[in-house]
């Protein structure tokens, strides 16, 4: 029977793996997991936790969205807290240290510029089959970039310095993950114009199905689970692609469809507003006014 562990702070990590409590109790670096007796298999993880990882030699794999992470060579991984993850295979081999896990909790940065900002990295969203490819060089670079990450968490007096410091490395840390990431959209840009093409295509296919009305417009877990990808990954995939997020893209659908309703039929407006699956006509009005300048009533008596 599987079991579910909430894990909420690093104490309980250490305590978990039955080793010394941390050096700090807020982050920490792991680059040699300690062997479980444990079956992992068996026991999924949530957490109040941020989870960065670089591929270590390990057996088996880590699970979590709606696909495996199978620890290649050069791969990172960012998990959000309270996202599910079991592990399929529980023993670390312990002969390399290639790799390394950060994990940090909330309270770190919540009063400074990454706690405010780290929503805006959307790749703590993605699936695990959305994993981060890094070539040698640059596996290389945030190695060094966590080296001295792990030497100012880990030595024996902290100051009034040591938080913004560690803050400053871990921030240096994901934004460069972040520009590798916009690399990797680049380098795979002839495979993410299929995925924009289909994107399209489902977006026609869903504004002429009677979807539309019943469900309204399409949300982005809706588009990725149709492209097999997260919805953050889609939207981050077509900004690098087009200019243009996943939900600006929506709009512009929902915009043409609605501009050609109201000129071409003598529905009325709530009936129109019906038909976009909205329940309340204002709501239809709102929206389209925002993306128009002009009300729907205002614009069909313009044309």
């Amino acid at each position: 029977m599987t079991e579910f562990i909430h894990i909420k702070s690093i104490e309980e990590v250490y305590r978990f793996l039955g080793t010394p409590n941390p050096s700090h109790p807020l982050i920490t670096i792991i680059k040699q997991w300690p062997k479980s007796n444990r079956d992992l298999s068996e026991i999924k993880f949530t957490s109040d936790l941020y989870f960065i990882a670089l591929k270590r030699d390990v057996s088996g794999s880590l699970d979590y969205g709606r696909s495996a992470y199978d620890y290649q060579e050069g791969t990172m991984i960012f998990i959000a807290p309270e996202q599910v993850v079991n592990f399929t295979s529980p023993n670390a081999e312990t002969e390399s240290n290639s790799g390394w896990t950060i994990l940090f909790h909330p309270d770190l940065i919540r009063r400074s510029e990454l706690g405010k900002g780290i929503n805006n990295f959307t790749f703590f969203q993605y699936e695990s089959n959305e994993a981060l490819h890094l070539s040698d060089k640059e596996k290389k670079f945030l190695n060094a970039l966590v080296d001295n990450l792990e030497q100012e968490i880990n030595q024996n007096h902290f100051d009034k310095h040591s938080q913004e410091i560690i803050i400053q490395h871990l921030q240096t840390l994901i934004k460069y993950s972040d520009r590798f990431y916009d690399r990797q959209f680049y380098v795979r840009s002839n495979l993410n114009k299929d995925i924009v093409t289909k994107f399209e295509t489902f977006l026609q296919d869903y504004f002429s199905s009677q979807e539309i009305t019943e469900k309204s417009l399409p949300t982005l877990k809706r588009c990725g689970d149709e492209l097999n990808i997260s919805g953050a990954y889609l939207s981050d995939l077509l900004k690098a692609e087009t200019g243009k997020s996943a939900k600006d893209h929506i709009y512009r659908f929902f915009i043409e469809r609605a501009k050609t309703k109201l000129l071409n039929s003598t529905e009325s407006i709530n009936e129109i507003a019906y038909s976009f699956g909205f329940d309340y006509p204002q709501n239809f009005t709102k929206l389209f006014k925002q993306k128009t300048g002009m009300s729907p009533k205002e614009y069909r008596n313009l044309n």
